[in-house]
């Protein structure tokens, strides 16, 4: 499966685009629509670069994913895109949304999974709210 239109537009307004590199609440150096791979001090982009590096990088996440072998809508698809694209699929790998996931439990209980995920920094972080109620919507879309 790939990641929908949809999906690329909501990581797109959850990343927010940034053309000259800066370090990220966690210190990493980032660029574009949350691009880390690579990023040097001081680098600058453009939206075509930036457009480029995210699809590169969601490449690599459909992947993974894929790789998992999971029977899943586009939906749900979509939710584990952008949760892995945010976290990274080492934390995916090693949480009990990818148990839950795997013994198919309620999508109830799959969405208090993704609610789950919504600190930075030891705070609760608004659009990281907004981001997992966004993966839960596509979640639970049949």
């Amino acid at each position: 499966m790939k990641a929908s239109e949809d999906c690329i537009n909501a990581i797109k307004g959850f990343e927010t685009l940034e053309l000259k590199a800066y370090k990220c609440p966690a210190g990493v150096l980032t660029i574009g629509y949350g691009h880390t791979r690579g990023v040097k001090e001081g680098q600058v982009i453009t939206k075509v670069q930036a457009d480029v590096l995210l699809k590169g990088d969601l490449l690599a996440v459909e992947k993974s994913i894929n790789d998992l072998g999971l029977v899943l809508t586009q939906g749900q698809f979509d939710a584990l895109v952008d949760f892995c694209f945010n976290l990274g699929m080492v934390k995916f790998i090693g949480s009990t949304l990818y148990t839950k996931i795997l013994v198919h439990a309620t999508d109830d209980d799959i969405a208090t999974q993704f609610r789950r995920w919504v600190y930075g920094g030891g705070k609760k972080l608004d659009g990281l709210v907004k981001r997992r109620e966004w993966e839960v919507r596509q979640w639970k879309r049949k």
